[in-house]
């Protein structure tokens, strides 16, 4: 190689560089939401207070790749607010064919995230899952994400809610297995209210 080639070669390679440092230095940077511009969310779910009759459609082998097997389950929901709202604790009595559940949420709201965070446990084993978190949109819509496993394998959980009037309200979980890139429904439970919203509604 002559020396007035590896003198070009060497400029080319710097001016590539520095063309390569002038494109990433213009490319903005991603924006960070600011905690102090999001919305207060603490009364999010002062739809909910009250009874409801609740349906709900249980997947028995979430994951498995075999054909679906569904068992449905019918009963009541109470959900009852605690301190003024800013928590609130949900009691689910449901049973079918398949036998009853029975269990509790309890939602606690983080307000310098502001993000909820949804905690369940059943009266079967009297265990907390993997508690999801997320917030509810302008549109009325929660959705709630976790890391859990599922028969010692590492899933994602997606837990939403859609509140489709003051007298029903429509929540599904799924199962992903692929880092969200496909999604299996497992959980479907409809509500529909037993007596008068509450006034704030």
């Amino acid at each position: 190689m002559t020396m007035w080639f590896a003198a070009k070669l060497k400029l080319l390679c710097m001016a590539t560089v520095l063309a390569a440092g002038d494109a990433y230095a213009q490319t903005p940077p991603r924006e960070q939401p600011r905690i102090a511009q999001l919305r207060d969310g603490q009364h999010d779910f002062d739809w909910e207070w009250g009874t409801w009759n609740t349906r709900v459609r249980v997947l028995r082998n979430p994951l498995s790749g075999s054909a679906p097997n569904w068992a449905q389950y019918e009963g009541k929901s109470i959900v009852r607010p605690a301190l003024g709202g800013r928590f609130n604790l949900v009691e689910l009595t449901v049973q079918g064919a398949s036998g009853r559940i029975e269990g509790a949420a309890l939602r606690l709201y983080r307000p310098q995230a502001h993000l909820w965070t949804l905690n369940y446990a059943n009266v079967r084993d009297g265990l907390l899952i993997a508690p999801v978190e997320g917030t509810f949109d302008e549109h009325g819509k929660g959705t709630f994400y976790a890391d859990d496993t599922l028969d010692g394998r590492p899933i994602e959980v997606r837990f939403s809610i859609t509140i489709v009037s003051g007298r029903e309200a429509h929540f599904e979980q799924s199962y992903s297995a692929d880092e969200g890139a496909n999604w299996e429904t497992n959980w479907v439970a409809v509500d529909t209210r037993i007596g008068p919203p509450p006034k704030r509604f």
